[in-house]
């Protein structure tokens, strides 16, 4: 099982779905944050410490008004890292519960995790691959979809970090045809050992 990480504007969407693409069993954290968004016992909590304001149409929290709320505020961010963040590991293990039990098992999951290293999550996982780009092409990603790079680069840990401590890495600063088959080599790779042990 592989941990997926990587810093904003790296590309992680993208190397998931490629993932997906080599038959892999694939779980985003973003899927996951967007469902608790639709949560009432989430949704109730959030609209108490941010106001009505950050729900959508639906009726669910609209993650771009409240992303500018957030990032930038320490005590913002921790409030709803307590409160999402033991929800989004319930969501992962219960996946990867409901995955083990299929007939047959998937021969390789894939968990999608943002944070993967500043929480401490390596060592839930066979390994971990970090998807990387230089700043500047992560800087005109995340600012491309009207977000604060800054704001919300600060809490993560360096991409130098990330990328020491990390089993397999992809500078992910060309096309998805490139990242598409640096992960099919990677999926045929752990394939093989598979076979060894």
């Amino acid at each position: 099982m592989l941990g997926l990480t990587g810093g904003i504007g790296s590309g992680k969407s993208a190397a998931l779905d490629a993932f997906a693409a080599c038959g892999a069993a694939v779980l985003s954290s973003d899927d996951v944050v967007h469902g608790l968004y639709a949560d009432p016992a989430v949704t109730r909590a959030v609209v108490e410490r941010f106001g009505p304001e950050v729900l959508g149409e639906d009726g669910a929290v609209d993650r771009a008004v409240l992303g500018p709320r957030v990032f930038g505020d320490r005590r913002a961010v921790a409030f709803l890292e307590g409160l999402l963040h033991p929800r989004i590991a319930g969501a992962r293990l219960g996946w990867i519960a409901a995955r083990r039990a299929e007939s047959p098992p998937p021969s390789l999951m894939v968990c999608e995790v943002p944070l993967l290293f500043e929480v401490g999550l390596a060592g839930d996982f066979d390994a971990v691959v970090v998807v990387t780009a230089p700043e500047w092409v992560r800087r005109a990603r995340v600012e491309a979809r009207g977000q604060d790079f800054d704001a919300r680069a600060a809490h993560q840990i360096p991409e130098e970090e990330k990328i020491a401590r990390a089993d397999h890495v992809y500078v992910n600063d060309r096309d998805l045809t490139a990242l598409g088959e640096w992960v099919a080599a990677l999926c045929r790779r752990i394939a093989a050992e598979e076979q060894v042990r």
